[in-house]
């Protein structure tokens, strides 16, 4: 029954041939038969072949991918961090910016306070040079007054007197009046004496307030 599909095909053949016998014929198609199955299992060794490599590939494939998912979510978790530096760059430029500014008023401020400072000295240092040469020229002044002159006087008057009344205390103890007499005529040239000197001390007095006018005058011209 294995044979009946094939020797209707070749029968025909073979008659017209006259050579080939049905043992040939048979043993032709048994090879054809084994050539076929020999591919045929050649071809199904190839699709499994490539199916294997189908799979392989496909692992891979998906390995890729997630590959490419790491690396997106790393690049997006950088492009955060990118952005979050930015942010406190921008931060710390204005913070520069502004302490730059602060630091230039600072400057500003210390030459003024500088130039305040070195005008502020040298008026006083012209107020204190007007003052000295104002005090040279009273003492000028006052040198030359005839009421220093008479002050000299006076202070040698002062200290006779002083002497002459240790030597009437000590005459005191004489008994005859006319010590006392002469100790009252001793005070009362001493009470002169003494108003005299209260006099100049006032003249003297006079003198100081003028002299403070002189310093507040020229004190007021110097703050001009």
């Amino acid at each position: 029954s294995f044979l009946c599909p094939y020797s209707s095909v070749f029968l025909p053949k073979m008659a017209k041939q006259n050579s080939p016998s049905l043992t040939e014929v048979v043993k032709q198609v048994a090879q054809q038969q084994h050539s076929q199955a020999s591919e045929l299992e050649k071809s199904k060794t190839v699709a499994f072949q490539l199916q294997a490599k189908f799979q392989e590939l496909e692992k891979e494939m998906n390995s890729i991918l997630l590959e490419i998912k790491m690396i997106e979510r790393e690049i997006y978790l950088q492009d955060d961090a990118i952005e979050v530096t930015k942010h406190h760059c921008e931060n710390l430029e204005a913070e520069v910016r502004t302490l730059y500014s602060e630091n230039l008023k600072l400057r500003h401020d210390a030459e003024t306070v500088q130039e305040e400072f070195e005008m502020t000295f040298a008026r006083n240092n012209k107020y204190r040079e007007k003052i000295k040469a104002h005090k040279h020229l009273v003492w000028e002044m006052e040198s030359k007054m005839p009421v220093m002159i008479e002050l000299a006087k006076k202070k040698a008057v002062v200290k006779e007197l002083k002497a002459k009344k240790e030597e009437l205390m000590h005459d005191l103890q004489n008994p005859e009046g006319s010590v006392i007499k002469q100790v009252q005529e001793e005070i009362a040239l001493l009470k002169r004496e003494m108003a005299t000197l209260k006099d100049y001390i006032n003249k003297k007095a006079d003198l100081l307030e003028e002299e403070k006018k002189i310093h507040a005058k020229l004190k007021k011209e110097i703050e001009v």
